[in-house]
């Protein structure tokens, strides 16, 4: 037991305390609780809506950070691989009450929308098949398409501001749509192409301590890691190549999931066969309902691949392993860089290579909507030979009608209408519902 307790008290002391509120007298936790339960809760509408509602939350009504603390955070967990907002939760809950506040924050911005992917994912596995599912899936698919059009617009007016900019992006939409190039690759190559760009001699300003970090990196890496080796010594071959995918996974996914995304259906469908290219579209449908960020769409994918390999338990397990090798690199990557905040926001060779990555990142987003809008009006593509990776073209033939009219009500409803995202999901479902009524 005592020793127990002392490994306990090393994880929540890995990080330095921090500056807590130097401005204000930090809150109590059962405060910190509601209010980062309340931002759990009503976290809809992707990262822009969670960081606006974390802005109104944490800055306006409770003042427990400056505008220019949150813009700082907010600049550095852009840096970081997965989900920024979750992330950018997280910071704050360390800045108000260290290691423990930064894992509640975290945990109460994902862990309701797990719990609803989960609810979701099962009920997905049991009652796909039936028509008006199939119906209100239909809506949904349709809707996304524009989701994601919209998201690659609002990126694009930032990102694309110079001609390098705009042939990061177009070069990325090439290398991975026509050539095949995976997507951790062009990442790298547009992070280098940026520090290339950068002016010579500019770094981190102030030296800083560094005694915390080795050991914060060895502890929630072995905490990481942990599972991952468990199913390497039960010779569970099934749950460990999940492990290691979704690890891998939580490396790369610079950009937002959208970004990510065709690489990972790629991977998921192709190489490893767990799911089907019209599951994956599904989960990331049934992503888009629920509150927290999108990437828990790998939980999705995680469940029905064990699903389907065993049954619901080895899907119920395989879910909680993929959360939990998505989302406590995130608490890796905060506690280790938080104290670096304020240095980190003022290296250009950083940004310089973060604008690059954005700018490449548009492109892979491009790539992604062409994909969803072709899997989506289409039921039959045909693999076409193109520079030793194979293209996929429609048949003109297999037009879905449905798809196509349910797509243009989307567009009315998001760009006419200007509707929030779960009430354009609600009537596309029902429009679905409605759609594949008539065709019975």
């Amino acid at each position: 037991m005592g020793k127990r307790r002392s490994i306990v008290t090393s994880l929540l002391q890995s990080t330095p305390t921090p500056c807590v509120m130097r401005f204000m007298t930090a809150p109590s936790l059962p405060h910190l609780i509601r209010v980062f339960a309340r931002i759990g809760v009503l976290s809809f509408g992707g990262p822009a809506a969670q960081i606006a509602l974390m802005h109104d939350a944490l800055v306006e009504k409770e003042k427990w950070l400056t505008e220019q603390d949150f813009l700082r955070a907010l600049s550095f967990c852009m840096l970081l691989p997965g989900p920024e907002a979750m992330q950018l939760a997280t910071y704050a809950g360390w800045r108000l009450h260290g290691t423990v506040g930064g894992l509640i924050a975290g945990a109460l911005f994902v862990l309701p929308g797990a719990a609803v992917v989960l609810a979701l994912a099962i009920g997905y596995a049991f009652y796909s098949d039936l028509n008006w599912v199939q119906g209100a899936f239909l809506g949904i698919k349709s809707a996304v398409i524009l989701i994601v059009l919209q998201a690659l617009l609002k990126l694009s007016k930032k990102a694309l501001a110079t001609p390098l900019s705009w042939a990061l992006a177009i070069a990325a939409f090439i290398a991975i749509f026509a050539i095949g190039v995976p997507f951790p690759i062009i990442i790298g190559v547009a992070a280098l192409v940026g520090l290339s760009q950068a002016h010579k001699g500019t770094g981190l300003a102030t030296p800083m301590s560094h005694v915390h970090l080795p050991r914060t990196i060895m502890l929630w890496g072995a905490l990481w890691s942990a599972p991952i080796a468990a199913a390497f010594a039960l010779q569970a071959e099934f749950l460990t190549d999940i492990g290691l995918f979704f690890s891998k996974m939580a490396v790369v996914t610079f950009g937002g999931a959208y970004a990510v995304l065709a690489y990972m259906t790629q991977e998921v469908v192709q190489n490893y066969g767990w799911l089907s290219t019209a599951q994956m579209i599904d989960g990331l449908g049934l992503a888009e309902t629920t509150p927290g960020p999108l990437i828990l769409v790998t939980e999705f994918v995680g469940f029905l691949a064990g699903f389907q390999e065993r049954g619901l338990g080895l899907g119920i397990t395989a879910a909680a392993l993929t959360l939990w090798v998505t989302f406590i690199p995130c608490f890796l990557w905060i506690f280790a860089g938080a104290p670096y905040v304020e240095h980190l926001a003022r290296a250009p060779r950083i940004e310089a290579a973060l604008k690059a990555v954005t700018s490449a990142v548009v492109g892979v987003i491009a790539n992604l909507s062409v994909w969803f809008a072709l899997h989506v009006f289409f039921t039959t593509l045909t693999p076409t030979p193109f520079l030793g990776t194979q293209l996929p073209v429609p048949v003109p033939g297999s037009l879905s009608l449905a798809a196509l009219g349910l797509t243009v009500v989307a567009a009315i409803l998001i760009f006419g209408l200007r509707l929030s995202l779960p009430l354009v999901l609600l009537v596309m479902a029902l429009a679905g519902v409605a759609v594949q009524g008539l065709a019975m």
